[in-house]
């Protein structure tokens, strides 16, 4: 976990006013960061905002943030109260994603499940548009913290942004055996300027029993079009391991009899700005598939295209695209 450093802005922000000030600082302004609003309600409780989506009224559902100045058994409550969903998986179950800097450093233990007395109910504040009355909904969750000092991250999900895809893209180069197996191309670049790029897994194997390149079929495998669905790219980190793995036989079937295509993040731009479900247009690029705009919805312009061009090449078999649920 890198310990991002904020934007300097830093003069506005609230400062203790002596070490037995519990005001607790809150932090959102790093790669894929989301937190619009923190309003104490007394040492022991604050209320929050989650940002909309860049260039939207709304997709409020993605938190990320980070808190500092903290004291070991304060126990804090956090109301986040612009949900707009009338149902969430707070309710049957799910927890908060937590990560420690201190529990980290000293007991190795990385992000994790936590907080207690979790709920999520309908809070009585209305939508700010005349003609849509409904409530909005609140997400609520304590937790005790466990370091005087600490810095802990509170998210949604568990993250996983942009510069990690770039990092586990960097592992599979720099092994010599994995890179063989892998192409990488740039699919096009995107609103943000960022480089969306695709790997071609296959076998470059020449041998009598290997199907020749031409004949195998593809599969096309795309993930994270909707940012906040982390568990698309956990999953998609999975898949590349797996089918890069060298001395693994059921990968090695798989690459001598077909040509994987494989998009890691279809929508960078919302990835590193928090969004949760649309890109820097404001648009859910998974409604954009049957006339996407090259200019306003380049990455699926470009895959649209890049499928195409494979099914004239060799037959498609399958087209997977990893997603998460916020109700299932």
């Amino acid at each position: 976990m890198q310990n991002q450093q904020p934007r300097a802005l830093d003069a506005q922000l609230y400062r203790p006013v002596d070490e037995k000030d519990k005001t607790l600082l809150f932090e959102s302004r790093f790669e894929s960061g989301n937190l619009y609003l923190a309003q104490k309600v007394s040492d022991n409780e604050y209320n929050l905002l989650m940002q909309n989506d860049i260039n939207t009224q709304g997709h409020t559902q993605w938190f990320f943030f980070r808190c500092i100045n903290t004291f070991a058994g304060h126990k804090v409550k956090f109301n986040i109260l612009n949900y707009s969903k009338p149902d969430s998986l707070f309710n049957y179950g799910m927890k908060v994603s937590i990560y420690s800097e201190m529990a980290a450093e000293q007991q190795k233990k990385g992000w994790h499940k936590g907080g207690e007395n979790i709920d999520y109910f309908q809070n009585g504040i209305r939508k700010d548009v005349t003609y849509y009355s409904k409530s909005f909904y609140t997400a609520t969750f304590t937790y005790k913290f466990k370091y005087t000092g600490d810095t802990v991250y509170f998210a949604y999900a568990q993250p996983y942004t942009y510069s990690e895809l770039r990092d586990d893209l960097a592992s599979i180069e720099a092994d010599p055996d994995r890179n063989a197996l892998v192409t990488t191309k740039t699919l096009c670049q995107t609103l943000g300027g960022i480089q969306c790029e695709y790997l071609t897994i296959t076998s470059k194997s020449k041998e009598a029993h290997v199907p020749k390149l031409d004949n195998r079929p593809g599969i096309i495998i795309t993930s994270r079009v909707h940012p906040g669905e982390t568990v698309g790219s956990h999953m998609m980190r999975g898949v590349l391991e797996f089918l890069t793995d060298p001395k693994n036989e059921e990968a090695r079937l798989l690459r001598e009899n077909y040509v994987f295509k494989i998009i890691p993040m279809l929508n960078p731009d919302g990835v590193v700005n928090g969004n949760y479900r649309c890109s820097l247009a404001g648009c859910d690029l998974n409604r954009r598939w049957k006339t996407p705009s090259k200019m306003l919805h380049p990455t699926i312009y470009y895959t649209k295209k890049l499928v195409k061009q494979i099914h004239e090449e060799r037959t498609v078999v399958m087209f997977c695209d990893l997603h998460g649920h916020s109700r299932k």
